[in-house]
């Protein structure tokens, strides 16, 4: 920005001198940013003024539609996009009629221009600085200004604009992060998304577009068209965008007027529900979608268009968990990337740490990085320093993807970690209390440049300050160095194979009493109510058959509904209702009679082989001339077997084939068994992936290693497949930035820290004989 923009922006902005004690600091730029709009407007329209107002006589004439007027109308307007049928201006507005003045003169603009006043709520703000007495100072000053093409370009009144839209979001932080970007970020990944094309972009009669889904105020339309027009002047760069928020919309849409672009590009609406430009597909994307926000109200549409398009859509590779979206806009860009056949395109996002390595092997997180990844569209990462927005300070990342890679970059990703690259703030705003200079961006925009991995080395950058608040340590912990560092991956290095680990199930059984015992109630939501119950007002219920009051709680059914409702609120009207069956409990009886059956035959001592339960129950049966269901047996089953790892295992089944112990198939005393695994014992293994070697090898070498020497008895489970190559596991990707950058700081030595718990110490019993004396 040069000091005559600069100079300009200032000016226009000592607009809120005027407006100070009647309107809060937060409000100034609600109404600086119209007023700036209306005179620069104003001053364009100012040759072609007089034709419009002819041309209107005319159209009024024929009653036609507004669609039909506005296309006629333009054509007066000598390559305008806008115009103004009003015969008023700034000028002519007079001081007792002004308000309703001013709202006529703005209802004569076109339906673009106007809409961006009616979004902006000015008409609020003209009644409010009427009332003030303040309306008709404000027009005065404005008036002053000359914004005419003439005095100031449009890429020149597009930089004054950023400069109050920059001064506007300042002056409110508490928002600002939501629909502004610091400069300093949007600066560093316009330059990584463009720089890569510098040479093209430098060639004469270049035209390219730059889309941004979560507009905002427009910083990031603005600065890729800055970067190009610093490249070459004559480039055309068409900008598009959709933005949510409608005073951000209204202030995007203004910031391209005054550009001189097509504003009909900038849409209002959800990128995600309603894609306004659904058929167009960019070259350059550039976006700072909001960190951790939940898809919660527009879950349906999305998941619709997941389910019925699949890839023909936008969110085929999967979908991410409801309450971060994050990857759904990352989703979204990719689809609006242009065919790598007419000449691809390039994305530049900020995401914070989550899209890195949240859900694991199979979720819709990992399977959108898988897509990414095995599609060779990321080019690199940059860890950015915390700090660095309005209204977070929590890690953020520059992922920046391309579909038409360099050859080195084929099957590559750039990890660089600028943590420390930036200087602290004189004045914090909001959250933002770092900044990165141009040295900074340059560091960062050289080595992806270059494609260069970088040692950890040490910045020439100043110590934190400590505060030198409360007691300071004599041997303080040593600060980590600054450092910088950048290293390159294969993208295949992310990904990994999850191979579930299963050992074998042991079990004994015993039919004692006390197990017995537990076959009078149901198993599941209903034991412990039944327990209570039972306890409260079963005790004298016989166990005889002949016994009619078993289970009858009439009686008692009030004051059970309002126990149960009270400390078992999980239960549901039907389960309270079964509870109160007499029905339900004479079932219960009747498990247990033939529980105590069984024992009668096969005795109450322990057995810790449950390979033999089966035929021992078959055998009791037989002899008590009783049958038991499948219900029956499996509650008796539960009820009187445990697991016991100095059991024998539970042969699941018996193979004629040949043994693979690697798979869960055991040779023993010449039989090829299958056991039953055990679900408390199942395990995961994440395996790398190595393409040079097929799944299996790569599995069973690291489970020999790695896992066998350690519980021998122990498989790979071969039914958990991955769903698309149908290999052995499941795959997963995650881009673990830190563990990569990760740098070892060893503790302090314990002499050192013992001789500090003893100062502490001596201090605290000082202290306390102070306060004893």
């Amino acid at each position: 920005m040069t000091q005559r923009t600069n100079n300009l922006a200032a000016y226009i902005w000592t607009l809120a001198d005027l407006l100070r004690g009647d309107f809060r600091q937060s409000q100034y730029g609600r109404i600086i940013l119209p007023f700036t709009l209306l005179r620069r407007l104003e001053c364009v329209l100012e040759d072609s003024k007089e034709k419009v107002l002819e041309e209107h006589e005319k159209v009024l004439k024929m009653n036609l539609p507004e669609e039909a007027q506005e296309k006629l109308l333009l054509r007066a307007t000598g390559g305008l996009s806008f115009f103004n049928t009003s015969k008023m201006d700034l000028s002519k507005l007079g001081e007792s009629s002004i308000k309703n003045n001013l709202e006529s003169y703005i209802q004569g603009f076109s339906k673009d221009a106007r809409e961006i006043f009616e979004h902006f709520k000015f008409a609020e703000f003209i009644g409010q600085l009427n009332d003030s007495n303040l309306l008709y100072k404000i027009v005065q000053k404005v008036r002053q200004s000359d914004l005419s093409p003439k005095a100031i370009s449009n890429h020149e009144m597009g930089l004054v604009f950023e400069e109050l839209i920059r001064r506007f979001a300042e002056s409110s932080n508490d928002t600002a992060g939501e629909h502004f970007t610091p400069r300093d970020i949007v600066r560093l990944t316009t330059s990584l998304v463009f720089m890569e094309d510098d040479d093209a972009l430098t060639k004469p009669g270049i035209i390219r577009t730059i889309y941004d889904p979560t507009a905002g105020t427009g910083g990031f339309l603005s600065s890729g068209m800055e970067y190009v027009h610093e490249l070459n002047p004559q480039a055309v760069m068409r900008a598009f965008g959709q933005e949510l928020n409608p005073e951000s919309y209204a202030i995007c849409k203004a910031d391209m007027l005054i550009k001189g672009q097509d504003v009909s590009n900038i849409k209002l609406g959800n990128t995600l529900s309603n894609d306004q430009l659904y058929a167009n597909k960019f070259d350059y994307m550039l976006s700072n979608p909001p960190f951790g926000v939940d898809w919660k109200k527009i879950e349906q549409d999305i998941k619709d268009e997941h389910t019925l398009k699949g890839f023909d859509g936008r969110f085929g590779p999967g979908l991410p968990r409801v309450s971060d979206g994050s990857l759904l806009f990352l989703l979204h860009l990719i689809s609006k990337l242009r065919d790598a056949s007419g000449g691809g395109a390039r994305i530049g996002i900020i995401l914070n740490g989550s899209p890195l390595f949240t859900g694991g092997a199979g979720s819709g997180e990992s399977e959108i990085r898988r897509y990414i990844l095995e599609a060779d569209l990321l080019e690199a990462i940059v860890a950015l320093p915390t700090d660095m927005f309005y209204n977070t300070g929590i890690a953020t990342y520059v992922w920046v993807l391309s579909n038409k890679k360099d050859p080195q970059r084929k099957g590559k990703v750039q990890l660089i970690n600028g943590v420390n690259l930036c200087g602290k703030m004189r004045k914090s705003l909001g959250s933002k209390r770092n900044v990165m200079d141009e040295n900074d961006i340059a560091t960062i925009t050289r080595t992806f440049g270059y494609f260069e991995a970088v040692d950890a080395h040490e910045l020439d950058k100043p110590a934190e300050q400590r505060s030198n608040r409360g007691r300071q340590p004599d041997n303080s912990k040593a600060e980590a160095a600054k450092t910088f560092a950048s290293k390159i991956f294969n993208t295949y290095e992310f990904g990994y194979r999850r191979i579930t680990i299963e050992r074998p199930l042991r079990l004994s059984y015993q039919f004692s009493d006390e197990r017995i015992a537990e076959c009078r109630f149901a198993s599941g939501p209903l034991n412990a109510a039944m327990k209570w119950t039972y306890n409260e007002y079963g005790t004298n219920w016989s166990d005889d058959e002949g016994c009619k009051l078993y289970g009858d709680l009439t009686e008692h059914e009030e004051s059970i509904r309002n126990y149960i409702k009270a400390h078992f609120a999980e239960l549901k009207e039907k389960q309270i209702k079964d509870l109160l069956d007499q029905k339900t409990w004479l079932d219960q009886r009747q498990v247990l009679l033939k529980a105590r059956q069984l024992q009668q035959v096969i005795g109450a001592a322990q057995y810790d082989d449950m390979n033999g339960f089966e035929d021992a129950v078959k055998a009791a049966c037989k002899e008590q001339a009783i049958t038991l269901d499948a219900k029956e047996k499996k509650q008796i089953t539960d009820a009187v077997s445990w697991k016991n790892p100095t059991a024998e295992k539970v042969i699941k089944k018996v193979h004629k084939g040949k043994a693979n112990p690697i798979y869960g198939l055991f040779e023993v005393n010449g039989q090829v068994l299958e056991y039953q695994a055990d679900g408390d014992l199942r395990d995961n293994e994440n395996v790398s992936l190595d393409p040079s070697k097929s799944v299996n090898e790569i599995n069973e070498a690291y489970f020999a290693k790695e896992v066998q020497p350690h519980v021998p008895d122990a498989w790979i489970d071969a039914s958990k497949k991955d769903d698309k190559d149908q290999e052995i596991g499941i795959v997963g990707y995650e881009i673990p930035f830190n563990r990569h950058f990760y740098q070892y700081q060893p503790p302090r030595d314990l002499a050192e820290i013992d001789a500090d718990l003893d100062m502490v110490s001596a201090e605290i019993m000082k202290l306390l004989q102070e306060v004893h004396s």
